[in-house]
């Protein structure tokens, strides 16, 4: 555990793990996230300056919330985001679903076990037999 300053308010804190900003900011920055959410609901076709103006909030966080997949926008909604991979446009995450599925498959082939090919061994011609040394 180290003691670092917020990000936001500049006070010291003891930082553990995650975001580096103290308890209060956090609680401060999931209250404005419900207001978003909130504001998203009630106006479906506001644009990202749009609903960052009126709930006080910065774009890289609304882009964050997005990316994390905390909000989520409707196909008609003027706000959307490129996928990290292609550059298409999603509506939320980091990845369309065609390069979600690639990734997967890219992942799940890097994790998979090589698979051991067993020879078979060639049949014994003296088996079961007694054998003399002399």
């Amino acid at each position: 555990m180290e003691v670092i300053s917020c990000k936001m308010c500049k006070r010291l804190f003891n930082y553990i793990s995650g975001q580096r900003i103290c308890a209060s900011c956090k609680d401060e920055l999931e209250k404005k996230f419900h207001e978003v959410k909130e504001f998203i609901r009630e106006t479906p076709h506001a644009t990202l300056n749009q609903i960052a103006e009126e709930n006080d909030v910065t774009v890289p966080i609304i882009k964050q919330w997005i990316r994390e997949e905390r909000l989520e926008f409707s196909p008609d909604s003027p706000v959307g985001l490129e996928c990290e991979k292609c550059g298409k446009q999603i509506r939320t995450g980091r990845y369309c679903d065609e390069c979600k599925k690639s990734v997967a498959t890219d992942i799940e082939s890097a994790i998979r076990k090589p698979q051991v090919v067993v020879q078979p061994q060639k049949p014994r011609r003296d088996k079961g037999k007694m054998r003399f040394l002399e």
